[in-house]
């Protein structure tokens, strides 16, 4: 078994921990109200726009995401929150000092003995939830599931459907798939564009991913025999009965959102076998990206 595949089966009790240990950590997380921004790299980026997508759906006060490269640093939010597995990332922690003294900062990671323990005003240690492998999984889940039920959003349903992710069979013919397009609504915008990275990092599949009804604007015309599109949440009314006239191969989340996330993680280990690919180990990248001064 890879280092992956370990990480993506033990999520259920991360999240079940993230869960219980969420109103401990109430004091650094946004209150309600606050102007928030939270940021990232990569998959942890893509967690921050499911985050703030949930709490602005939520009414909970105004929320933006941005990737660490690109934070707009002339406006003005009560609190930035960062996510960073490995708490060493060059544009995490140059954000987090460029904001030291002007704007309170709390960072949520996975490696106690980082530069992110200082650099930030409050931290959230989710040490049960580190990796070993390059390809994140269950620290990115876990970190949003202990946003969620601050915002009182998660339920014991959705780790029961993870659950149900991890042992139900994938679609019949989808690992066979050449192409791979998901979908999102929402705060389940920011899901999509990470299952679209999964598969590109540990498969290296041709995959995009969009808001369900931008697909229909033009990147519908790449679907065909032997693509998928998978929806997470509710699809548009009409748009499964367009991808099966194309042909391609159209695959409903039923479970709840971030459970589906998990079955596009198996997908993603699953291709990446059939083609005799490492997930731990994607061709180019590492567990942090450290740019030389």
């Amino acid at each position: 078994m890879t280092h992956v595949e370990d990480e993506l089966i033990s999520q259920p009790e991360c999240w079940t921990r993230a869960a219980t240990e969420a109103a401990g950590h109430g004091g650094v997380l946004p209150a309600p109200g606050e102007r928030v921004a939270l940021v990232g790299c990569g998959t942890s980026y893509f967690m921050a726009q499911a985050a703030a997508g949930l709490r602005e759906e939520a009414g909970l006060g105004e929320t933006d995401a941005f990737a660490a490269s690109e934070f707009p640093y002339g406006r003005t939010y009560d609190r930035v929150v960062a996510l960073t597995r490995s708490g060493t990332t060059t544009e995490v922690l140059e954000l987090l000092a460029r904001l030291r003294g002007r704007t309170r900062t709390t960072a949520l990671t996975a490696d106690p003995d980082t530069p992110v323990m200082a650099a930030a005003d409050d931290v959230v240690l989710l040490d049960y939830a580190d990796e070993r492998s390059v390809v994140q999984t269950r620290f990115a889940t876990t970190a949003l599931t202990l946003l969620r039920a601050h915002f009182g959003l998660h339920c014991d349903a959705v780790v029961d459907d993870a659950r149900t992710a991890l042992t139900a069979d994938l679609p019949q013919g989808l690992v066979d798939c050449v192409q791979f397009t998901f979908l999102g609504r929402g705060w389940t915008v920011g899901l999509a564009n990470e299952a679209g990275l999964k598969m590109r990092e540990a498969s290296l599949s041709w995959t995009e991913a969009y808001p369900a009804m931008e697909y229909r604007h033009g990147p519908i015309s790449v679907t065909t025999r032997g693509t998928a599109t998978w929806m997470f949440g509710a699809a548009p009314e009409g748009l499964a009965g367009q991808v099966g006239a194309t042909g391609g191969l159209w695959v409903h989340g039923s479970l709840d959102p971030l459970a589906e996330l998990v079955r596009a993680q198996r997908l993603a280990v699953a291709v990446a076998a059939t083609r005799g690919l490492d997930p731990d180990s994607p061709r180019h990248l590492t567990r942090s990206v450290i740019l030389a001064p």
